[in-house]
């Protein structure tokens, strides 16, 4: 098995997140832990505005704070790749951490290797359910209420979070993904 044919499908879930949020694709085994960031940011919809990590095993990966104001600091994930953590850990699932404030955490499961392929195309996305949360909304404990907020127009909050979300906020229809401007392909 060489590394730079080998891809990987994931299954990404937002964690304690109903109705459920998924998200199911293809990624070079070789694929940049920033550039599965930005991948992953790009399928849920987020707009990539908050700080995020990679948790597998002992293993934490991210961005170093530049003035060493974090500590310990995690393994820079410009340097690594998915294939580094899958040697270096044998995990067969991944938590990756958005926002440290709502902590987002989604679940990535690696499914099915395969071996051979060319990265052309790559990521791609094969699979979606669920329209991903609004930004700044409270992490998985404040989504609820949000939703509560907006279903119920006798809701004290009803009108400021109506106003704060998106317009025609459904938790059911997943959002468009632009698969050009936003750097994933999208399979038909």
């Amino acid at each position: 098995m060489s590394l730079s044919t080998t891809a990987v499908r994931i299954k990404v879930t937002l964690k304690d997140v109903k109705p459920e949020v998924m998200r199911c694709l293809v990624v070079p085994l070789t694929l940049r832990l920033d550039r599965l960031h930005l991948t992953l940011q790009a399928a849920f919809g987020w707009t990539n505005s908050h700080l995020f990590e990679f948790l597998a095993g002992e293993g934490r990966w991210g961005i170093p704070d530049p003035d060493g104001d974090f500590c310990p600091q995690p393994i820079d994930a410009r340097k690594t790749r998915l294939s580094n953590i899958v040697h270096e850990t044998g995990a067969k699932t991944i938590h990756y951490l958005y926002d440290f404030g709502d902590s987002w955490d989604h679940v990535i499961k690696l499914e099915k290797w395969f071996d051979n392929t060319t990265p052309e195309g790559l990521p791609l996305l094969l699979e979606a359910a669920g329209r991903c949360p609004p930004e700044d909304v409270g992490g998985a404990s404040g989504y609820p209420e949000y939703l509560d907020a907006i279903r119920d127009p006798s809701h004290p909050e009803h009108e400021q979070m109506r106003l704060w979300g998106p317009e025609q906020f459904d938790p059911n229809v997943v959002c468009h993904i632009d698969p050009l401007s936003r750097g994933i392909g999208v399979q038909n």
